[in-house]
């Protein structure tokens, strides 16, 4: 490995093993300073060899000991200190009880936000790696039905809502399993519509923001605009997050 691994090497890497792994998820270990990958002079993350087990150490943590990322942190850290890590996990945290590390336990939960918005230079500076599925297929890949599939980009949730006969993308995956996760909580296809609507809005608003670097056509000012809309995209995630995160509150405290 002369120049290290780009983030989609290391998903490939580490699918086999761990069937549930996403680049989003990647991205938020990185975001909790679990695992320290090198930057490029444009921004794309170079993983190495330590990474790679580093982030093989912290999922079997996750999936076999049910270990919340507090505790893994303080395990990495021993070992980064040259210490054997306790070999004894906690009792393992059960699904939808409100605890202290609630969020830590489940990266899909108070920071699933922030995965799926938060946006980093691989998002804007390469296109989703190329990957083209029928309806059948991303209903395979992704465990919904077909006729979810087909409800949701009539919604405008998962490819072009305006051609039945498009390819999915590797995006579109990754929209589809949250969505199937949605809809098994309850929710329809229907209701998934005020995201992508969500989204649209906050695209016409950072257009406004960003159109003036993008005029001047030349590298160092799109990269410019690329930064700005990754740190817009970072500081909305964290605002719409406490927002929700207030308003859940006041709505458990309130009944």
């Amino acid at each position: 490995m002369a120049d290290g691994y780009t983030i989609g090497e290391v998903l490939n890497q580490l699918k086999e093993d761990f069937e549930d792994i996403t680049i989003s998820k990647i991205r938020f270990l990185e975001s909790e300073r679990l695992v320290h990958p090198d930057r490029t002079r444009s921004g794309y993350r170079k993983f190495t060899d330590d990474d790679v087990d580093r982030l093989r150490f912290i999922l079997t943590a996750q999936r076999d000991h049910y270990l919340p990322l507090k505790v893994i942190r303080e395990q990495l850290d021993r070992l980064d200190a040259g210490e054997v890590p306790d070999a004894q996990p906690p009792p393992p945290a059960f699904p939808g009880v409100a605890g202290e590390d609630a969020d830590e336990t489940n990266p899909h939960a108070a920071s699933g936000t922030q995965q799926a918005g938060a946006l980093a230079a691989d998002d804007l500076g390469e296109p989703p790696s190329e990957v083209e599925m029928s309806v059948r297929e991303l209903a395979d890949a992704s465990g919904l039905e077909s006729a979810d599939v087909r409800a949701l980009r009539e919604f405008g949730v998962l490819g072009d809502r305006s051609d039945d006969s498009s390819l999915f993308d590797a995006g579109d995956l990754e929209a589809a399993r949250a969505a199937r996760e949605l809809l098994q909580l309850g929710l329809e296809p229907r209701h998934l519509r005020m995201y992508r609507q969500f989204v649209e809005r906050e695209v016409s608003l950072f257009e406004q923001l960003v159109t003036p670097l993008m005029r001047q056509r030349n590298p160092e000012a799109r990269r410019q605009a690329t930064r700005q809309l990754e740190k817009l995209s970072e500081l909305t995630t964290c605002l719409q997050s406490a927002l929700l995160a207030r308003a859940l509150r006041s709505q458990l405290h309130d009944r």
